[in-house]
């Protein structure tokens, strides 16, 4: 066992495991503008509002305009983990950014911190935002509560962007399983000099609670999962998105391609057999590097923006 305080001195790897611990027709106009009745003016250390849904205070923040993107953060992160890529994406849309449940501004709730229960989180916060659907991309954690949203609440989802995230749990190196097994709430006294958990403390309204999402999360990451039948039902347009240095080997990302049906044919001279998923491999990108790579906001923009052939 790792002590707490060799935890922190490698807390770049860490966040990175404690980061995934989870493991349709175009939107008019005027339903991708949230309604004002729908905004709950309640801001705390932010500029956003939360949103009163499944028994969690959600909160969230919106730029730009345009067709809606829910946009979902890396575990122990928040809106902020996107950096310049935020405002990137708000250049020809309109972004919402969520704070996961326990994380950045919104409180932690008593149940577990599953990438299920979230999901339904962002479903209804959709429909509390009074759109019919959004894209939706998330990154890692987010990616995992991206693709249970797509799962789970078909209805809800546009385009997908699964960014930095294992369909199964034995897609990780195994290394990265190893850290994972460390992530306790022990850990959290040792990880406080950590930009995680100042971030955290400058956030949260109850920066008391950082111990406590260490060990849901910890308890989370235990947990197996296999979403190959899952992903082979997913009907949303995908994009995944994967750095060559990431936490799980580039491989990982091209079985999932396939599952949703890519790589199967070449696509012909005119195009008309490329498939309706697409699949971005970053080079020289890690996991930890991931939120804020410029690459990886220009392949969304590129697949955001992108008209659907005919039938696909």
């Amino acid at each position: 066992m790792y002590s707490v305080a060799r935890i922190a001195t490698r807390s770049s790897k860490l966040v990175a495991a404690l980061a995934v611990a989870g493991a349709i027709s175009v939107v008019a106009d005027a339903q991708a503008q949230v309604s004002a009745s729908a905004v709950s003016a309640d801001p705390v250390k932010g500029k956003g509002h939360y949103a009163d849904v499944n028994g969690i205070k959600l909160y969230y923040e919106i730029q730009g305009s345009g067709k809606p993107l829910v946009l979902l953060h890396g575990g122990l992160g928040a809106i902020e983990m996107f950096g310049p890529n935020l405002a990137a994406l708000a250049k020809g849309r309109q972004v919402i950014g969520v704070d996961l449940q326990g994380h950045g501004r919104t409180a932690d709730i008593d149940r577990p911190l599953s990438v299920q229960f979230m999901a339904d989180d962002i479903a209804s916060l959709i429909k509390h935002l009074g759109l019919q659907s959004a894209d939706i991309m998330g990154y890692s954690l987010g990616g995992g509560v991206a693709l249970q949203t797509a799962i789970r609440h078909p209805e809800v989802v546009n385009k997908l962007v699964v960014v930095s995230t294992p369909f199964r749990r034995n897609g990780f190196y195994a290394d990265i399983l190893v850290q994972q097994g460390q992530v306790t709430a022990a850990a959290a006294e040792g990880m406080k000099q950590t930009p995680m958990y100042q971030m955290y403390a400058s956030l949260a309204p109850r920066p008391q609670d950082w111990s406590r999402l260490l060990g849901k999360i910890g308890d989370a990451m235990k947990v197996d999962f296999d979403l190959t039948d899952q992903i082979k039902s997913i009907k949303a347009r995908t994009l995944i998105v994967a750095g060559d240095a990431d936490i799980f080997p580039p491989a990982h990302a091209v079985e999932m391609f396939a599952l949703l049906g890519g790589g199967q044919r070449d696509a012909g001279w005119d195009g008309s057999g490329r498939p309706k998923s697409r699949l971005a491999i970053l080079p020289g990108v890690t996991h930890y590097t991931m939120g804020s790579e410029p690459a990886m906001a220009a392949v969304a923009i590129l697949f955001l923006d992108e008209v659907a052939p005919v039938g696909n």
